[in-house]
C-alpha cells in the first residue's frame, strides 16, 4: 500500500477532506493530513484565500513541506486546490517522490524546478469550466505537464465548479467526485 501525504485547499481541514483521507486510508493506504492552516477552517473560500494571502503563500507552502520532515521519501503528495503548492513543491524536489496527485489545481512546472522528475508519475484532476481552473491558467499548466511527462494523465470533468471534490461544501459534485476517487485509488494501487 501507498503513503500518501494529503494538502487541503482554501477552506482549511474540512470534514470533507477528513472524509477523502479516510477513505484512503479504508482502502489500506497509510494517509498523513497536516493542517497547513493551524486549527482554522473557513466557512468561505474568500475568507480562507484571505487568512492564505495574510500568512502568505510561501508560508503555507513552507508548511507543507514541513509536514513531510521525518516522513519517508516514498510518498505520494496529494494537493486539493492550494494544497497543490505544497504537494506539486514536494513531488518535483524531494527525492523519492512516488507519485501526485494534482486536484482542481496545477502551476507550471518552472515554478518549483526545471523540468518535472522523470519517475514520478502524476495524475491532474478539474472540472472544464471551473473559473480557477480553467480560468485562471491552471488547466493550461496541467496540459503542459502531461505533454513533456510519460507518465502523467489530465483528467476533465463536465462543470463549472471549484472545490467538487469536497463532500462537505456546497460544491461537492457526487459523480464527478466519485469518478475521481476511484481514479486515485487506482493510481495509488499502481505506484504502491
Amino acid at each position: 500500500m501507498a503513503e500518501v501525504l494529503v494538502f487541503h485547499h482554501g477552506h482549511g481541514l474540512t470534514v470533507g477532506m477528513r472524509g477523502f483521507a479516510e477513505q484512503l486510508r479504508r482502502a489500506g493506504h497509510t494517509v498523513h493530513t497536516p493542517d497547513l492552516y493551524e486549527g482554522q477552517v473557513f466557512d468561505s473560500l474568500d475568507e480562507g484565500a484571505a487568512y492564505a494571502e495574510s500568512a502568505g503563500f510561501d508560508t503555507i507552502t513552507a508548511r507543507g513541506v514541513t509536514a513531510a520532515e521525518g516522513l519517508p521519501a516514498e510518498l505520494v503528495y496529494v494537493g486539493f486546490s492550494l494544497g497543490v503548492l505544497p504537494a506539486q513543491k514536494l513531488a518535483q524536489t524531494r527525492p523519492g517522490a512516488k507519485g501526485a496527485l494534482l486536484i482542481e489545481a496545477c502551476v507550471p512546472v518552472s515554478e518549483f524546478g526545471a523540468a518535472w522528475p522523470y519517475d514520478v508519475p502524476v495524475q491532474i484532476h478539474g472540472m472544464d469550466a471551473d473559473p480557477f481552473f480553467a480560468g485562471e491558467g491552471d488547466a493550461d499548466a496541467a496540459r503542459a505537464l502531461v505533454e513533456t511527462v510519460t507518465d502523467a494523465e489530465l483528467f476533465l470533468y463536465p462543470g463549472d465548479r471549484h472545490l467538487f471534490t469536497d463532500s462537505s461544501l456546497p460544491s461537492y459534485d457526487e459523480q464527478a467526485a466519485t469518478r475521481v476517487k476511484h481514479r486515485v485509488l487506482g493510481f495509488l494501487d499502481r505506484v504502491e
